[in-house]
């Protein structure tokens, strides 16, 4: 069925509003737009949610900002959240995956425009599989049609084929809920149940971005932020252990940068991701901007509210020409 939303975005480009909308702006404040891959997943055995768009819909996407909006790094970040008045768009990238920079850092340089990366930082230093990856290749590699997770899951979990993409994010969403010190034993139940074993760790040997990487993108105009040293569900953890992930990330891309690191950005982002304990720790750990992932924008006339609390639009693999024009020009409404 299709969704209001979609609708109204057909109505929008079949009208021709979206380029009044362009010419006449209705809206005034920051929009940030979240990334986490680019590129084609077709045929990988990880999870394809995580890629946001390919190398050419990215660029469309870009050409597309620069041409219309005001993209910004962090060093104007505080005017506008002060208030400057204009359409301003920042563009982020979650995890640190490789093809950051091969795929999305040159084309950000083709277009002279700035973007955010927050790193976590151990996936750079110990190069491990994901656990959201593992998962998903545990799923897409076991040669059942379905598995029964006693303990776990009340019900047996039937693939969904060809891709089993829907069994994988109920299996991610069951993980984010776990508590941390029992999701290793939940990881060794699905390969056994799978019948794949656990993720071969060659498997995230071009996975990642080393630092070397991280240094020519900030020497390229880039800004690069904070995002823990291991991406556990924050509020999972208690506050000092937040603490341990926030301040040692920090730590670590500083000692690589040799910069002052600024930005986080909260794994899995939602409002039940991050607590109090959250907030604190950033606060101690000399944290001045943080985002979530869950959708918004920040109004110029209202300032900026909470700066530990920045709204980021997610893009998918789904958001084509007309719906990224219905984010961008309607964000009260898309964002």
């Amino acid at each position: 069925m299709i969704g209001k939303r979609a609708l109204l975005t057909s109505a929008l480009e079949a009208g021709g509003l979206h380029r009044l909308l362009e010419a006449a702006p209705t809206w005034n404040g920051l929009v940030v737009l979240n990334y986490h891959r680019i590129g084609d997943p077709a045929g990988s055995p990880l999870d394809w949610g995580l890629w946001s768009a390919g190398e050419q819909q990215f660029a469309d996407q870009v050409r597309y900002l620069a041409a219309h909006f005001n993209v910004i790094g962090l060093d104007d970040l505080d005017d506008v959240l002060d208030g400057r008045r204009g359409r301003h768009v920042m563009i982020t990238f979650d995890d640190g995956y490789r093809d950051n920079y091969e795929a999305a850092f040159p084309i950000l340089q083709a277009y002279g425009v700035p973007a955010v990366f927050f790193l976590t930082s151990g996936f750079l230093d110990d190069r491990p599989v994901a656990w959201w990856d593992e998962i998903a290749w545990m799923v897409r590699c076991s040669r059942r049609t379905g598995i029964e997770l006693p303990g776990w899951l009340e019900d047996p979990l039937a693939f969904d084929e060809p891709d089993r993409q829907q069994a994988i994010e109920q299996l991610l969403r069951l993980y984010k809920r776990i508590a941390p010190d029992r999701t290793s034993d939940f990881l060794g139940d699905l390969a056994d149940v799978t019948g794949s074993g656990r993720c071969p760790h060659d498997v995230a040997d071009a996975l990642w971005m080393d630092w070397a990487m991280v240094r020519e993108m900030r020497a390229g105009g880039m800004d690069i932020g904070a995002h823990t040293v291991s991406h556990p569900v924050l509020a999972n953890l208690p506050a000092e252990e937040q603490l341990n992930e926030i301040l040692t990330s920090r730590r670590r891309i500083e000692s690589e940068l040799g910069q002052a690191v600024r930005a986080f950005s909260y794994p899995v982002g939602q409002p039940e991701s991050y607590d109090d304990n959250t907030r604190s720790a950033l606060e101690l750990a000399g944290i001045r901007w943080a985002f979530t992932y869950h959708g918004g924008y920040v109004r110029s006339s209202t300032g900026a509210g909470d700066r530990l609390s920045l709204p980021r639009a997610a893009v998918e693999r789904e958001t084509g020409p007309a719906e990224l024009r219905s984010l961008l020009t309607l964000p009260q409404v898309f964002a």
